[in-house]
């Protein structure tokens, strides 16, 4: 089905059923992202304050560093789920404007990549500022615990 325009309003273009899916298809992954990377961020604090609460507890520098380690690992899988929602919303950006050369159901996002590389994802205002003193914290104990 083609765009066609909706009677009565000028500049307004109705979407054929299979855009208007392919963009709902697009949305669910967003979404999808969104929810694991709220949990991503759930279960970050939970370890790191645990490890933190242990390792100052004991002013030992093993466990302060092992508790680096998770962190880390956490912050670079919301990097991940970060940059996968901003290439899947520019794919939705190209479906639904009018004349839009991206196929139908397609869920690739390739093209998009070189416009979405990793180290501004991972330096983005809300990683830095969720991550950032969960990782300031465990250097202070670190420091403290040396």
């Amino acid at each position: 089905m083609t765009p066609r325009r909706a009677g009565g309003e000028p500049g307004v273009v109705v979407l054929g059923e299979d855009r208007i899916k392919h963009l709902e298809f697009i949305q669910q992954v967003v979404t999808r992202l969104g929810t694991n990377s709220f949990l991503v961020k759930g279960w970050a604090l939970t370890l790191t304050a645990a490890l933190l609460a242990v390792s100052a507890s004991r002013l030992s520098w093993p466990i302060a560093t092992v508790g680096l380690v998770p962190l880390l690992c956490f912050w670079y899988l919301d990097t991940f789920f970060l940059r996968q929602e901003r290439l899947f919303r520019r794919l939705y950006d190209d479906v639904r404007r009018p004349g839009s050369a991206v196929e139908p159901m397609s869920m690739n996002v390739g093209p998009y990549l070189a416009q979405t590389p990793w180290l501004p994802t991972a330096l983005s205002q809300t990683l830095v500022l969720y991550y950032g003193p969960l990782v300031a914290a465990d250097l202070v104990i670190l420091g403290v615990a040396l």
